[in-house]
């Protein structure tokens, strides 16, 4: 509950203001605004069908509405070609009052008002986030065991160990953001250092491909440290075998295990077995029997707070800004990136994820920091998607403003009630692939 009531309020509050930028550039150009809608109240995109509210209210022109179908919400406005996809009003003039009446300035303004909102809000989230409580990197050259690594990053050359020190020559001064920059920049090369000498290891396409496919299984890299119990899990089949807090876990089967990625590995191979723990308590060695659960675990948390070499930055109120600009800015390019990445390297649209991979993203307890984080992240993806060419979305009629300005001509009101046809097809492709995720997890 915990989880979905992150989702549903981060939502609310993202489509709530992206809908109030375009209310406010309507309202501010005297266009009738004729609905002000969190959720839709009918089956999208299929504007004729179940249509009802769970609460409504006018007030003066504007009906201000709570709809049933939970993905989404609109802002009606009076003479505009919307999800309602109203063909009547092609057949009459414009009334002074409608959107198509008003200059194509005023219309792009009104169109750009949720994005712009997305925009501010993100970098806005950001400036405070890092104001209220700073930001966090894991130093790379900060490691005591080196990193850790997955069955691919093995694959590809690297050891556990291995000390990082750059990706294609740019050199690397935060473990985080390893990952990101191999499947961004595509990556063709990672240099390291392994018992004092530099080693170059080569970075395939297929490589990047693979990275990208287990991003949301396994970690390709982490941090190596040993597995000390920090908490044992109530009612766990590590607190029956009488595992406690403080033991060291160095052995499983028989099977050295010194360091926590490893003993993870054997625990997975062992999945619904029993398995021999042996542990380190005080200056005795003691061996636990212990079941496994079908994903791998035994039930504990591990100390990870002693081994992270966690560096702390605390910001002023304006230098917190600057960084929420420079964060902003470079999401706003990743993402950017990242569309480039899902054409571009093998497979990479089976990452493409819905409202059940950010349900998965969410933190199981409630943590205000992780929650604003990922809200200014949602914002500025939402801003990035919205500005796409594509009709129905924000970007496609933004794109055929700019040709009217540009070449002083309208585009027709049918061309635009036509191309919103073919941009509903599209999106309701995309949102029907985007949300079966599930079934490709």
């Amino acid at each position: 509950m915990v989880k979905f009531g992150q989702l549903f309020l981060s939502l609310t509050i993202l489509i709530t203001l992206h809908e109030f930028g375009h209310y406010f550039f309507a309202k501010r150009y005297k266009c009738r605004v004729e609905k002000f809608y969190l959720f839709f109240d009918f089956l999208f995109p299929f504007a004729g069908l179940l249509n009802f509210s769970l609460f409504k209210k006018k007030i003066g022109d504007t009906v201000y509405g709570l709809g049933w179908f939970p993905f989404g919400g609109y802002v009606q406005i009076a003479g505009m070609v919307d999800e309602q996809m109203d063909k009547s009003m092609l057949e009459r003039e414009p009334e002074p009052w409608e959107f198509r009446a008003k200059p194509a300035w005023q219309r792009l303004l009104i169109m750009m008002g949720g994005i712009l909102v997305n925009l501010i809000l993100g970098i806005f989230i950001y400036w405070m986030v890092f104001f209220f409580w700073g930001k966090s990197t894991i130093p790379v050259d900060k490691l005591a065991n080196g990193i850790a690594c997955d069955s691919t990053a093995l694959s590809m050359g690297l050891r556990d160990g291995d000390m990082v020190v750059s990706v294609d020559g740019t050199p690397l001064t935060n473990l985080k953001r390893v990952e990101v920059e191999i499947i961004m920049n595509k990556a063709t090369s990672m240099e390291v250092t392994r018992g004092g000498e530099k080693i170059t290891i080569p970075i395939s396409e297929d490589n990047v491909s693979t990275i990208l496919r287990n991003l949301k299984k396994s970690d390709f890299i982490g941090v190596r440290m040993p597995t000390e119990v920090a908490e044992v899990t109530k009612t766990s089949y590590a607190e029956a075998a009488g595992l406690k807090k403080g033991d060291l876990i160095v052995a499983v089967n028989n099977v050295s295990t010194p360091f926590y990625h490893e003993f993870r590995r054997e625990l997975t191979k062992n999945s619904s077995k029993e398995v021999e723990i042996a542990i380190l308590r005080g200056l005795d060695t003691v061996k636990l029997k212990s079941k496994v659960t079908s994903e791998g675990t035994v039930g504990f948390r591990p100390l990870a707070e002693k081994y992270y070499p966690i560096q702390e930055f605390k910001f002023g109120f304006f230098e917190s800004l600057k960084e929420g600009v420079g964060d902003g800015m470079e999401n706003l390019v990743m993402q950017a990136k990242q569309l480039v990445v899902i054409f571009t390297v093998k497979d990479a649209h089976k990452q493409v994820g819905g409202f059940y991979s950010m349900y998965k993203y969410m933190n199981e307890e409630w943590d205000w920091q992780s929650f604003w984080l990922f809200r200014g992240f949602l914002s500025l993806v939402l801003a990035i998607m919205n500005f796409l060419p594509i009709p129905m979305l924000d970007g496609g009629y933004i794109l055929f403003l700019l040709i009217e300005i540009v070449t002083r001509r309208k585009v027709p009101e049918k061309v635009l009630y036509y191309a919103n046809y073919v941009g509903l097809v599209f999106i309701l492709a995309l949102m029907i692939y985007a949300n079966t995720d599930w079934l490709r997890d």
